[in-house]
């Protein structure tokens, strides 16, 4: 059986989900929240070379803003509730769904980052 630092084909989408290593699919990606880890546990790949940023951001507020404002259009059209009822289902849902989130969408960055080899760009004079 192969030890799992030794897989060359850990899935970048598994990885991710999974807030795991990009390299080995074993060790823990993140120390804190959204805090990553110096490096990992079980191959000691330097997790200092990748930079999610703030990138999955975007995607999410996309995400959830085209979920949440079609859920809160039919709502309006089938019940018709009064507006602080809508504050109460939407707010929290936006909330949760932003936090939940976050974590396997930077984890995702990261392992897509180190899948594709990706660098900072350099400009070639």
């Amino acid at each position: 059986m192969k030890n799992a630092s030794e897989n060359k084909t850990v899935s970048p989408l598994r990885a991710g989900l999974l807030c795991v290593c990009p390299k080995c699919g074993v060790g823990k990606l993140y120390t804190g929240f959204l805090t990553f880890k110096d490096k990992c546990s079980n191959c000691e790949l330097d997790y200092g070379i990748f930079d999610a940023g703030d990138g999955p951001a975007p995607f999410i507020v996309m995400f959830l803003g085209l979920l949440i404002v079609g859920l809160a259009l039919i709502v309006e059209v089938k019940f018709h509730p009064p507006l602080w009822l809508h504050f109460l289902l939407w707010f929290p849902s936006i909330v949760g769904g932003s936090l939940l989130l976050m974590r396997p969408a930077k984890a995702l960055m990261v392992a897509l980052q180190y899948h594709f080899k990706a660098e900072e760009g350099k400009l070639d004079h």
